[in-house]
């Protein structure tokens, strides 16, 4: 079956960089971290006292001020990410006026929704009764209204709804967005993840199952994926939002294309709630059936943003996985934008799409940090610690979540 073409035609996100994706990318390339101590409540008695927090965010130009008190971070994301995606593709005023709006729709999930409006209704219901919780509790902790709100705001009437997948949700969701458009439900659809979980709530939840790293004296080394003293992941928070099209939709209206999405894949490791399995064999059918999709052969593959988390069993499961697949790295570079911004958990597919497609753009791919006792196993010319340039024939995006759910999408440079 031919397959409909899809390319990429607006980014936009929420991050430790801020809001700008030339600003984020920037810092990228330039090796900073993102990670600094928590200052939004207080941890003092908590084993973690650091994240990669979002920094300048300022939700006022793209949502009304009686909403920006009342949503959870998560959807205030989704709501900015999502509306500064559409403006990058040109796709306000009079461009989105000119839209079929019944044929277009909103993809983005979040893991854990909306966990700060929860946890203060929570308080709420314990120490002041159940007549006390605003009428807002139901609707603003649940996954989808984020990017319910976005159309909402845009008028788009299209496919509509939330994927949770706990940390794969963004690639999850740029995969399903991407088949609607396949499958003719939809000539635009807006994608990605968003996530907020640090509250004491959510870093005391991730101490408890043992994930995160606990170096407190260098928060910003803590993040070290491949590299033998890594002790867990770093939280952190954000969205990635992408704008997809039809090949020809976007032609017709003489759009900006950044990159093509070529195809997706997911599996399930059928193993364990947390830990991966060690053989990469899920990982490895994620990787494979995303070629599949996409029609092209492994050879291609020249670079690859991996999940890589600074975990010690998940960055040697996936790592296994991608030497299972391409039986060796020479032809491919690797990197872990993780050990800058943390891990996004939702969100982190949708942003390390956007770190992915600029790759591409730039011809400059970024460093992996704190990588200063590489695994033996780990093949140390393929993953660069300085940015370097390289031009990328085709790319993938791995992420993996608790429950085993794996997704890899592939993208790669349009050529008409």
């Amino acid at each position: 079956m031919n397959k409909k073409r899809i390319v990429i035609t607006g980014m936009g996100l929420v991050s430790c960089f801020g809001s700008d994706v030339d600003t984020f990318y920037n810092q990228l390339l330039e090796g900073k971290s993102g990670v600094r101590p928590i200052e939004s409540f207080n941890c003092e008695d908590m084993t973690t006292r650091f994240a990669a927090s979002v920094q300048g965010f300022d939700p006022a130009p793209y949502v009304e001020r009686k909403q920006i008190r009342r949503l959870d971070p998560y959807a205030l994301y989704t709501l900015v990410a999502g509306k500064k995606a559409l403006e990058d593709a040109k796709l306000t005023g009079d461009g989105l006026d000119k839209l079929n709006k019944k044929k277009c729709g909103v993809l983005i999930g979040s893991g854990m929704g909306g966990m700060r409006v929860f946890f203060e209704g929570s308080k709420t219901i314990l120490e002041k009764g159940y007549q006390r919780i605003t009428p807002f509790f139901v609707p603003y902790i649940i996954t989808n209204i984020g990017g319910a709100l976005l159309a909402m705001d845009v008028g788009f009437m299209g496919p509509n709804y939330s994927v949770s997948t706990a940390c794969a949700t963004g690639n999850y969701s740029i995969i399903n967005a991407a088949n609607h458009i396949r499958l003719g439900h939809a000539d635009v659809m807006v994608a990605g993840g968003s996530e907020d979980a640090l509250l004491e709530l959510g870093v005391g939840g991730f101490i408890a199952c043992k994930a995160l790293s606990q170096r407190n004296d260098e928060p910003q080394k803590a993040s070290r994926p491949w590299d033998q003293d890594r002790d867990g992941f770093v939280m952190g928070t954000g969205a990635g939002v992408l704008v997809l099209e039809s090949l020809e939709h976007a032609l017709a209206r003489g759009a900006h294309i950044y990159a093509e999405y070529l195809g997706g894949g997911i599996s399930c490791d059928a193993n364990h709630i947390t830990d991966p399995r060690t053989d990469g064999e899920g990982v490895a059918l994620s990787i494979e059936n995303a070629l599949e999709d996409a029609g092209v052969s492994k050879d291609r593959v020249n670079y690859i943003n991996a999940h890589a988390t600074s975990t010690p069993a998940g960055d040697m499961a996936e790592y296994r996985a991608v030497t299972k697949v391409f039986g060796s790295l020479d032809k491919i570079k690797m990197n872990a934008t993780k050990s800058m911004i943390g891990h996004c958990l939702g969100a982190a597919g949708g942003i390390e799409a956007i770190a992915a497609i600029k790759a591409i753009e730039t011809g400059k791919i970024h460093p992996t940090i704190n990588l200063d006792k590489p695994e033996s196993e780990v093949a140390t010319e393929s993953i660069p610690t300085v940015a370097t340039e390289h031009k990328i024939d085709v790319a993938l995006s791995n992420s993996f979540g608790f429950g085993g759910h794996n997704a890899s999408i592939a993208i790669a440079p349009y050529n008409d």
